[in-house]
């Protein structure tokens, strides 16, 4: 009855912000002091960052500028996108394959960029799915995926991506514990004794190259967030845990029992020891990696079977246990790599710990015994101390450049600042509502540029025009240059974002993709000039080497494709020009169009199931003469003998020319 009781305290402040209409003691909008000025970016200048944020359910990543808040970017990456045919082109289906098959939607949560020292580089951005568990990798030249990896042994990719200060690894845990092994056929009630819980490393090379290096086999609990260590820290992970009762059921009740959770310390560079010694075991599993190819302007889907797992309850000094009150999410490394910081959302206090009192804890053996066979270290023996009071819910930190800390507490809907040496709070702002993380540009690496921290929030009751039975989520900017926090923007988002990352647009702009450079496209069915245009039938498959330039597809008039004939578009974008896609789309096609970018081939399949002249046309305006960038399509009888011919610019069929055969 206890816990109930704790559980319906905590809830109360939440149900107060519900019944007054949502508006948080001392709330006032940016516009009522005159700082929304500070978000305004002038038509034609450019805004100081991209702020790049999960898209949670929508399994898209978005890229907004800051402090403006504007939209500029949605990049597809574990759910079909028809805007930019994502999953729907054919060098676009193999990046969504997975060992289950093609997966069109997913639930990406989490956001991390690449580093060199402890320092975001601007080469990649990382995303992670959480249904089917992978991880991926965004090209920041292109804006686009280039490369995504399946987690094998896991379930419920939630406490990923995370990467080491060299991007040495990129880290994954579970959510969910899982049976692991060859006997997965085991009863449910059994989850003390066959669910394990891995964290995978997955390496990265010098051009991207996702590999799993290798798993940590760990007790059955859920991981939630992580950071790597930095600075004196480094080679070293922190992971927050929950769900120490090893509970199946009800978790809301049963996992919220003990009063202390775990920090899992994974020290990877022992764990590489290890690995070079030999002493992994190998593991036949199947996972999928699929790629993208900048030059063929294709992706390639393969599957690998087999990763080496590391048991530290047999391989000693790998992982080791701090407790943390109580139901912790966040787990947040400060920019000296000295001190981590846990966020227990049924605490009352904020737990901060020191990675040199953690070391020491270790050399002199201070353990209060051991969960499944990984040392408990002593929580006074790693604590640096406790923020007292410092509101209801923490959930994520972030820091300046300055010693301070900025946590989102869900419950109390707001962001609170303290200093991480004295532990003294400093300053609290209120949010609209219900914040769920919160990103401080660099504010997870050893250089945070400051300037604002963005509140990503879960209910919007009163901020926005109502949108039926669902709002917007949204996003709000504040000022943190002073002493005090300033709210000088809120704007709405697409998905449902969780955690976000923001960098300065001089890490991007300037090398930013802007064409394809049509000699160096290696496209297997690009056509480089109109001279190349044709169409070629191979049995029952019909390819059109087509291509597109302001104003006309060549060719735009095609005869004698038949019913159950396997069609495929291969349309090359012909322009040289920075911004000008172009669109291609089939009338009835059960598909999306595709968009193509300049120098670029990309691939529409389309299977007729009926005699009839089709119009194909460009679904992207592209010039003034847009509306006549068109053509047709005819397709007769299965057993019709009308010749296959093509043609651009000749009126009648007769002066077709006639296709290769």
């Amino acid at each position: 009855m206890k816990r109930f009781k704790t559980l319906l305290l905590l809830a109360i402040p939440v149900l107060a912000l519900y019944t007054t209409g949502c508006k948080p003691k001392g709330a006032s909008g940016a516009a009522a002091t005159g700082n929304a000025a500070k978000a305004y970016v002038a038509p034609g200048k450019y805004d100081e960052f991209y702020n790049f944020v999960s898209g949670g359910f929508s399994g898209q990543m978005s890229v907004y500028g800051l402090p403006s808040g504007r939209l500029f970017r949605v990049i597809p990456v574990f759910s079909v996108d028809p805007e930019k045919g994502w999953g729907y082109s054919e060098e676009t289906k193999p990046m969504l394959m997975t060992s289950n098959g093609f997966v069109p939607w997913d639930d990406l949560h989490h956001i991390s960029f690449s580093q060199t020292n402890g320092e975001i580089d601007g080469r990649w951005s990382f995303g992670n799915a959480n249904n089917t568990p992978r991880v991926a990798r965004i090209d920041n030249k292109t804006f686009r995926t280039a490369e995504i990896l399946e987690l094998p042994n896991s379930a419920g990719n939630h406490s990923s991506p995370f990467i080491t200060e060299n991007s040495e690894y990129l880290v994954a845990g579970t959510r969910f514990s899982v049976p692991v092994g060859d006997n997965q056929d085991v009863p449910i009630a059994s989850y003390k004794q066959n669910f394990k819980g891995t964290i995978s490393f997955v390496s990265i090379g010098k051009e991207g190259d996702l590999d799993i290096a290798f798993q940590l086999l760990l007790p059955g609990v859920n991981f939630d967030l992580s950071r790597a260590g930095k600075g004196p820290s480094h080679g070293w992970f922190f992971f927050s845990c929950y769900n120490s009762e090893q509970a199946n059921t009800l978790l809301e009740v049963n996992a919220s029992q003990r009063d202390k959770d775990f920090i899992l310390a994974v020290n990877w560079k022992k764990a590489e020891e290890y690995l070079k010694a030999g002493k992994g075991v190998k593991q036949q599993v199947r996972y999928a990696h699929n790629k993208w190819d900048e030059k063929t302007h294709t992706a390639k889907h393969e599957i690998r079977t087999e990763v080496t797992v590391l048991d530290p309850a047999i391989l000693k000094d790998i992982c080791y246990f701090i407790p943390c009150p109580k139901s912790p999410h966040g787990c947040d490394t400060d920019p000296t790599g000295e001190y981590i910081v846990g966020s227990g959302k049924l605490a009352a206090v904020i737990p901060v710990f020191s990675f040199t009192k953690i070391q020491k804890a270790i050399a002199d053996k201070k353990y209060d015994g051991d969960f499944g066979g990984i040392p408990v270290i002593n929580y006074e023996a790693a604590l640096h101390g406790e923020v007292q009071k410092p509101g209801l819910g923490p959930l994520h930190t972030e820091f300046d450049a300055n010693g301070n800390a900025y946590t989102s507490f869900f419950v109390s809907s707001e962001i609170v600042k303290w200093n991480v040496k004295e532990l003294k709070v400093l300053d609290r702002v209120p949010t609209y509502y219900s914040i769920g993380h919160l990103s401080v540009p660099g504010g997870d690496t050893r250089k945070p540029f400051g300037k604002y921290v963005v509140a990503y929030n879960k209910i919007t009751k009163d901020r926005y025009l109502p949108t039926g039975p669902e709002l917007t989520q949204s996003a709000q900017i504040y000022d943190i240059s002073g002493d005090k926090m300033e709210l000088i923007l809120d704007f709405p988002t697409i998905g449902e974002p969780h955690y976000a990352g923001s960098m300065p647009a001089s890490l991007i702009k300037d090398k930013s993709q802007k064409i394809y450079k049509i000699d160096e496209n290696n496209h297997p069915y690009v056509a480089k000039g109109e001279k190349e245009a044709k169409v070629v039938r191979e049995g029952n498959k019909v390819h059109v080497y087509m291509t597109s330039i302001r104003s006309h597809f060549a060719p735009d008039n095609i005869e004698g494709v038949k019913v159950g004939d396997e069609v495929y578009f291969h349309v090359t974008n012909l322009e040289q020009d920075w911004d000008v896609p172009h669109g291609f789309a089939v009338k009835g096609a059960l598909n999306a169009e595709l968009l193509i970018m300049p120098g670029e081939t990309s691939t529409l399949k389309w299977v007729p199931e009926k005699v009839g002249v089709y119009p194909i046309y460009c679904t992207d305006f592209c010039s003034a003469l847009h509306q006549e960038m068109q053509g047709y399509v005819r397709v007769s009888p299965a057993g019709s003998n009308v010749p296959l011919t093509f043609s651009l610019g000749k009126q009648g069929a007769p002066e077709a020319e006639a296709a290769k055969k």
